[in-house]
């Protein structure tokens, strides 16, 4: 008998099979007991006759192998919600591999579950049916964004997580140097930097699924790791950038199996959603009878020519409204000195049911016109040369004009399964405190540890 999957059973009528899997459930009818066998893959009916004593003891979630004759079930037995409804498993042979402790909490059912307890236990919560299918959905997502961009002639380009800490907004993670006394790595906020570097070593297409770190107060849709799709292409227009992630935004919108309010997508300059809707991630939705947010639809719209600089009221200083990479409109880079209030950017976000789930602009590739920004944003020559100097050497080597967008892939999959936070779309995330309960992370670490880092 060979070991297959339980929804390949369905294939296997009148023939006999070998399946493995989890108890999901059990029910004693007397002489005959019933198990439902569960797998990735789904669940699958077995069938124990009194012969087979050691089935009596079989409990939830114990790790069972079961080998039989995969029948058809009789016509008024049949499960039409299971893929494998129309079979059973009429088992020859049992053989208990792993027992279990009884769970915190019930595996096969759907009933409300505290957050902390299902954090703490996430290897349990991820078997319950809603979570496993929570992170196949996202493999499929991101297989399909590989082979659309792959047919797209890009290339994926792996980035460091180890780096340098340079200002993008938030604070960094910081790794101290064993091998270095006194300095200190940064985990990327984003490869921003790296990707335009990509762009002036000459890989015209690049992208990559990246994993993003910030050390930023915590909600429904932050965590202090999250991954993007980062996309960066040279010699683009705008609209090149826009009309790539669009139709990419419409294959993975059909995979979902959701419908799209707009298409092609609206596009709104940043003047007409504030003065509009009154805020810059406007959610453009139909209401249906009774006034709520369909829960199929999905409705994008484009956020394009936003200001480059807000003010800072606290540091009285000029803040990039994105990053300070972003470049300024031609028209505008006359007023870059005498009123930076007035100078629009290339900038492009695009919003989902009114989050933001995408960011983008045409970059800065000349090295003139990007120190001029940092100087704006009040850094100093020392510093400039500090943080940015490797950028602004290789923007010298001749570098081509480039842009691109990173899309928030745990927000993108939260909207489209109907979550009401990320966590319920990453396999082991973090709680709002930034904890992780299953590892207990962060904790404390030994004096050796700290004297190898020479840290006290």
């Amino acid at each position: 008998m060979g070991r297959i999957s339980i929804e390949e059973t369905i294939k296997y009528v009148g023939k006999k099979a070998r399946v493995y899997g989890w108890v999901n459930s059990r029910r004693d009818h007397g002489k005959i007991i019933f198990i439902d066998l569960r797998d990735r893959s789904g669940l699958l009916q077995v069938v124990f006759s009194t012969d087979i004593k050691s089935a009596e003891n079989l409990r939830p979630e114990w790790v069972i192998a079961v080998g039989g004759k995969i029948n058809k079930r009789p016509k008024g037995m049949i499960n039409k919600d299971l893929k494998t409804g129309a079979v059973e498993l009429k088992a020859e042979k049992l053989e208990i591999i792993s027992k279990a402790k009884t769970p915190p909490f019930e595996i096969a059912c759907d009933k409300a579950i505290g957050e902390e307890m299902r954090l703490k236990y996430r290897y349990l919560d991820l078997r319950r049916e809603k979570m496993k299918e929570n992170i196949i959905f996202r493999y499929k997502v991101v297989k399909l964004i590989r082979d659309y961009l792959d047919k797209k002639s890009f290339i994926e380009v792996e980035t460091p997580i180890l780096t340098k800490s340079t200002p993008e907004g938030a604070r960094d993670f910081l790794v101290p140097s064993r091998l270095h006394a006194g300095e200190f790595y940064a985990l990327p906020q984003s490869p921003q930097q790296f990707k335009q570097l990509l762009m002036v070593a000459g890989f015209e297409k690049y992208f990559q699924i990246a994993r993003c770190f910030r050390d930023e107060d915590l909600r429904g849709d932050r965590q202090p790791e999250f991954t993007q799709l980062d996309l960066e292409i040279s010699f683009p227009s705008q609209e090149e950038i826009m009309e790539i992630t669009e139709s990419l935004m419409i294959e993975i919108t059909k995979l979902a199996g959701k419908k799209l309010t707009f298409k092609p997508f609206k596009v709104l300059t940043y003047e007409e959603a504030m003065k509009k809707y009154k805020t810059d991630k406007p959610d453009l939705r139909k209401s249906v009878k009774g006034g709520k947010k369909d829960p199929k639809e999905i409705c994008f719209v484009w956020i394009i020519n936003w200001p480059l600089f807000e003010w800072n009221k606290e540091e009285k200083r000029w803040d990039p409204m994105h990053h300070i990479f972003t470049a300024p409109k031609e028209e505008d880079i006359k007023l870059l000195d005498k009123d930076p209030s007035k100078v629009h950017s290339w900038q492009h976000d695009l919003v989902c049911n009114g989050q933001e789930i995408a960011g983008g602009s045409i970059r800065i590739h000349q090295p003139e016109i990007q120190k001029r920004i940092f100087k704006l944003v009040g850094l100093k020559e020392k510093e400039i040369e500090e943080k940015f100097g490797h950028l602004l050497r290789a923007f010298q080597y001749g570098t081509p004009p480039h842009g691109g967008i990173a899309l928030g892939i745990d927000r993108l999959l939260a909207i489209l399964r109907n979550e009401p936070s990320i966590r319920e779309v990453i396999a082991f995330p973090k709680t709002g405190d930034a904890r992780d309960l299953t590892m207990e992370a962060p904790n404390k670490v030994d004096k050796k540890q700290l004297k190898d880092l020479n840290l006290k």
